[in-house]
């Protein structure tokens, strides 16, 4: 996770974020995002790995600024709730999809 740390505490563009179009030639779709974020929120993106939307990465950020990322596996039957990704899952997820996620990361932040 070494690779994203450039990102925290770079502001989130909330316009940006909202693309749905751009988002969606990255291949990331948009899972939560509020409408208008709070001091401290979070938002939500889903990410196709092994099967449709199997991922999911959280961006939490505290006056708007990135202050931290998580990523996960989706339950099938329960889509509001992830599943934490062992090291070796993470891995292979970086391995995949890495620079897709730090193109997301670079075209969200200012």
């Amino acid at each position: 996770m070494k690779r994203f740390r450039r990102f925290l505490k770079k502001t989130l563009d909330l316009e940006k974020v909202m693309d749905v179009k751009a988002l969606s030639q990255m291949g990331i779709s948009i899972r939560y995002a509020p409408e208008s974020p709070d001091d401290f929120d979070e938002f939500e993106f889903g990410l196709d790995y092994k099967g449709k939307e199997d991922v999911a990465f959280l961006v939490a950020i505290e006056k708007g600024k990135i202050a931290r990322m998580l990523f996960g596996r989706t339950v099938k039957d329960n889509p509001d709730m992830l599943n934490p990704m062992s090291d070796k899952e993470l891995s292979e997820l970086l391995e995949a999809k890495g620079k897709l996620l730090e193109r997301f990361f670079e075209f969200v932040t200012k």
